[in-house]
């Protein structure tokens, strides 16, 4: 009997999805006896309520969105179970050419974000992070693409940075003509607070008490798209062109490979591989949410992060850690 999963993703369909899509094109889901059905999102952290809130079974979504709700209700459906990023993916983005070089250099600068996106929400443990009083910085939501938001940027001084994930920024640079090595800086999150997670799948607790052997095929299913987008990027990025005809190859896969090279790339994965999250680390970052959010109690790792349904650590990726 086929189990359907209807899987909620953090954005239209792009390049880092690959593994997924992978999964389902080269018939990793189909071994475990799964069909999965996926939905576009608008961002990271949008994904977790839209889990919480029903209708989907699937989720990938922004692990201090989880840890900010389970701070608030430990009984909530979502629960991570296959951590992408053990770097934190997060930015705010500067131009090359301009006087921003370090945090204390936003204080009363204009930035620019998605109403959604997961940086501007963890604005507040970035400021307590690195000093800066974010009062002191104006933000202003708009849902133009990053594509856009860029050359505003530079053309006209309307931002004077912007927030998003490095290489979304990046890859959207592209898309706009730019070289994103000449024209950006970035004042990465992960260079500020290390103890930040980034994007996991999450399932409910009614889907994982009720299918468990489908979640663990599920993840088995990815780990093997994982592996299969490492060894052929061009593959990877076709499997997502499947989907979406107007995507630009180019663009996404840099934005693809930059994922494998940077949010996956942590000496965490060399130890523990790909997909699972260090204990302590999960409840010093959820610290931090709690206090910079002023929330009333700091979540237990295993409220919010769920280990039992990965793959053998033998069989998880390791190779893509940074060994410096």
């Amino acid at each position: 009997m086929v189990q359907q999963i209807k899987f909620f993703l953090n954005s239209f369909f792009s390049g880092p999805q690959a593994p997924f899509f992978l999964a389902a094109d080269n018939g990793h889901f189909a071994r475990h006896g799964l069909e999965v059905e996926f939905t576009e999102g608008a961002s990271l952290a949008w994904a977790v309520p839209v889990l919480a809130g029903g209708g989907y079974d699937v989720a990938y979504g922004d692990m201090n969105t989880l840890i900010e709700m389970k701070s608030v209700d430990p009984s909530s459906s979502p629960l991570a179970v296959w951590a992408m990023h053990n770097r934190s993916p997060y930015t705010i983005a500067v131009d090359a050419d301009g006087p921003i070089q370090s945090p204390a250099d936003l204080a009363g600068r204009k930035l620019v974000s998605h109403p959604e996106d997961a940086a501007w929400k963890l604005f507040p443990e970035f400021g307590i992070a690195t000093g800066l009083d974010i009062s002191t910085v104006e933000v202003e939501p708009s849902d133009l693409g990053h594509d856009e938001m860029v050359p505003i940027m530079r053309d006209t001084g309307r931002w004077e940075g912007i927030f998003g994930f490095v290489n979304t920024v990046r890859a959207h640079t592209i898309e706009a003509g730019l070289d994103p090595d000449k024209v950006l800086r970035h004042l990465e999150f992960r260079d500020y607070l290390p103890d930040l997670y980034g994007g996991a799948v999450m399932v409910t607790r009614d889907f994982a008490a009720k299918h468990p052997e489908a979640v663990r095929g599920l993840l088995e299913a990815i780990n093997c798209g994982l592996k299969d987008a490492i060894a052929d990027p061009d593959a990877a990025i076709a499997a997502v062109a499947r989907r979406n005809p107007k995507l630009d190859i180019k663009a996404n896969r840099a934005r693809l490979v930059g994922t494998l090279g940077l949010e996956m790339a942590g000496p965490e994965g060399g130890r523990i591989g790909i997909g699972d999250a260090d204990d302590a680390r999960i409840v010093a970052g959820a610290t931090l949410i709690t206090q910079a959010k002023g929330l009333a109690r700091v979540p237990a790792a295993s409220e919010v992060f769920d280990r039992q349904f990965l793959p053998p650590l033998e069989e998880r990726v390791t190779s893509l850690a940074e060994r410096s």
